[in-house]
C-alpha cells in the first residue's frame, strides 16, 4: 500500500507540472468537477485529496467521469507499454485497438488469444481498471468525435460505423464520454471547404516526446513499392501516401512528414494526416495500424534514457532524440516483401494485387493478400500458405516467439530475415539479428539502438555520396 501512494504522489507530481511525458500512460480525475484530463492538462491543478488515477481512459470513465473539453484525453497516444509487452494483456490491448472487439465481439478477442472470454475479463481488469467491452466502447466514442467533427456524414451512420449496436448506444454514450449530444459535438467543429486538401478525414496523430520525422520517411521513402507506396515532396516537407486492406474495404492514407504542435520541444505534437476510406467503419483499424508504421506510441524518454548510458550510442541518441523504430502497416505485406526483396514485390503487385476502384495517382493496387500467392512455388508459396491458413499469425495480437518459431520452421527464411520481420511486423522493441554486435545492456531497447547505428551509417554514406543499402536489408529488402 506504501508503494501504492508513493507512486501516485509521483503522478500527482506529474500532473501539478503538468509534464506531457506521461500523457497516455495514465489519467487523473478530479471528484468534484466529474472531470478525467491528461497529466499535461493546463487547466488549473485540483487539490491533491479530490484526484483519483486511471491507467486508461476507459476506467476514467468507467468510475463515471467524463472527458475534458480542454486537454481531449481521448486524443493522446496510447501507453507504450501496451506495445512493448508481449503477455496477453499486452495482446489483448493491441487487438482491442485495431477494432477486434467490435468486429469479432469478447469471444472472438478470447479466441485469438488462448484464453476463455472470462479470463480475459479478469486479465484486463486487474491490469488496466477495465474490461474488454469498457475498452473498446471508450474507443468507440473516440471514432465517433472524430467522423462527427471532420465529416459530413448523417449522425446515424457514424454511430454505426463507430462500432455502435444501436443509435440510442451511441447517443447515451457520447453523453456520458463527453457531456454534450452527437449534434453538439458536431456544431462546434471548425469548418472546413469542401475542396481543400483535407478533402477525407483529417486526422492528428499524437505522439509524445520528440520525434525525428526526416528519419524514418527516409526510410519509408527508401523502401516505397510502385503502385502502392509514393513518397512525395522535399525532404523535410514530404508526405508519405499508400493503400491499405482493411476489415471492411480499402484505404489511402497519407502522412505529412512536418511535425505539428511543438516540434522543438520535449512536451510531444503531431503528424497531419488523411484517410480516403471507403466504409468509415475502418476508420479506428487504420488509424492504429498508421500508429504502429510511424510508431507513435512509443515513449522516447525511456528509449533515451536507456541507450545514453552506453558510451557507443550516447552521441547518436544527443544527436537524434526519439529517434523511432518504424513498423509496418500490413504485416503480412512486409513478411513477403522481406521474402523476396522491393523490386520483386512491385511486380508482385502487378501480377496479383487488387486494382484500386478509384486509384489515386501512381496509387493503384493493394499489395496481393496471402491466398493470391499461396499457389507460388518455394518459399513464397510456403510463407503465403502459412499466412493464409493462420499457421503463421502476423496480427497484433500473435505471440511472438511462436510466430517466430513457425517462420523458421518455413523454407527460405533465415534467422536474419524473421528478426527483420519480428522487429517490423510484430512490432518488437528488442530484437537482436544474428551476427549484430548487441550487447545487453541495450536491453529492451535493441531494436532502436539498431535504428540508430543504421541511421548514422546511412547519413555518412550520404556525405561521401556513396549509396548505402539499410542494414536491415536481407534478399533485397531495405529497412
Amino acid at each position: 500500500m506504501k508503494d501504492v501512494v508513493k507512486d501516485e504522489d509521483t503522478r500527482y507530481e506529474a500532473v501539478r507540472s503538468r509534464d506531457g511525458r506521461f500523457d497516455g500512460e495514465f489519467f487523473f480525475a478530479v471528484e468534484t468537477t466529474g472531470i478525467y484530463c491528461r497529466p499535461s492538462c493546463p487547466a488549473v491543478t485540483p487539490k491533491r485529496e479530490n484526484v483519483r488515477f486511471y491507467a486508461t481512459a476507459a476506467a476514467a470513465q468507467g468510475a463515471g467521469f467524463r472527458a475534458c473539453r480542454r486537454c481531449r484525453p481521448d486524443a493522446v497516444p496510447g501507453s507504450a507499454e501496451w506495445n512493448v509487452r508481449a503477455d496477453s494483456v499486452g495482446r489483448a490491448m493491441r487487438l482491442i485497438g485495431d477494432g477486434v472487439v467490435d468486429r469479432e465481439g469478447v469471444a472472438g478477442l478470447a479466441v485469438r488469444l488462448g484464453y476463455s472470454a472470462r479470463q480475459v475479463q479478469r486479465q484486463l481488469t486487474a491490469e488496466v481498471g477495465a474490461g474488454p467491452v469498457a475498452l473498446a466502447r471508450a474507443q468507440r466514442a473516440h471514432t465517433a468525435r472524430v467522423l462527427l467533427r471532420t465529416t459530413a456524414l448523417p449522425v446515424t451512420e457514424i454511430a454505426f460505423a463507430s462500432g455502435f449496436a444501436s443509435v440510442r448506444q451511441f447517443n447515451d454514450t457520447i453523453r456520458a464520454v463527453y457531456a454534450m449530444t452527437p449534434s453538439a459535438l458536431r456544431a462546434g467543429a471548425p469548418r472546413r471547404s469542401a475542396g481543400s486538401r483535407t478533402a477525407g478525414i483529417p486526422l492528428r496523430l499524437a505522439y509524445r516526446g520528440p520525434y525525428q520525422s526526416t528519419a524514418l520517411f527516409d526510410v519509408l521513402a527508401a523502401e516505397a513499392v510502385t503502385g502502392v507506396e509514393e513518397t512525395t515532396g522535399e525532404r523535410g516537407h514530404r508526405t508519405h501516401r499508400r493503400t491499405l486492406r482493411l476489415p471492411y474495404g480499402t484505404a489511402v492514407a497519407e502522412v505529412d512528414e512536418r511535425p505539428g504542435g511543438r516540434p522543438a520541444g520535449r512536451a510531444g505534437g503531431w503528424l497531419d494526416a488523411r484517410l480516403h476510406l471507403t466504409d468509415p467503419r475502418d476508420l479506428t483499424t487504420a488509424v492504429q495500424r498508421l500508429r504502429r508504421l510511424f510508431d507513435l506510441d512509443a515513449d522516447p524518454y525511456a528509449v533515451d534514457e536507456r541507450l545514453g548510458e552506453d558510451a557507443r550510442l550516447a552521441p547518436l541518441v544527443a544527436a537524434r532524440p526519439g529517434l523511432r523504430s518504424p513498423g509496418t502497416a500490413d504485416p503480412e505485406e512486409f513478411a513477403v516483401r522481406a521474402l523476396v526483396g522491393r523490386a520483386a514485390a512491385a511486380r508482385l503487385v502487378q501480377a496479383y494485387g487488387k486494382t484500386l476502384d478509384a486509384p489515386q495517382g501512381t496509387l493503384t493496387h493493394l499489395f496481393p493478400e496471402p491466398a493470391a500467392l499461396a499457389d507460388a512455388d518455394g518459399p513464397l508459396g510456403a510463407l503465403a500458405t502459412a499466412l493464409a491458413d493462420g499457421t503463421c499469425r502476423l496480427d497484433v495480437g500473435a505471440d511472438r516467439d511462436a510466430t517466430e518459431a513457425a517462420l523458421l520452421a518455413l523454407p527460405g527464411l533465415d534467422a536474419r530475415t524473421v528478426a527483420a520481420i519480428r522487429t517490423r511486423a510484430l512490432g518488437d522493441p528488442d530484437v537482436a539479428p544474428p551476427g549484430e554486435a548487441v550487447p545487453d545492456t541495450w536491453r529492451p531497447w535493441r531494436s532502436y539502438a539498431l535504428r540508430h547505428l543504421r541511421t548514422q551509417a546511412q547519413a555518412q554514406a550520404a556525405q561521401t555520396e556513396v549509396p548505402a543499402q539499410d542494414l536491415d536489408q536481407d534478399r533485397g529488402v531495405q529497412s
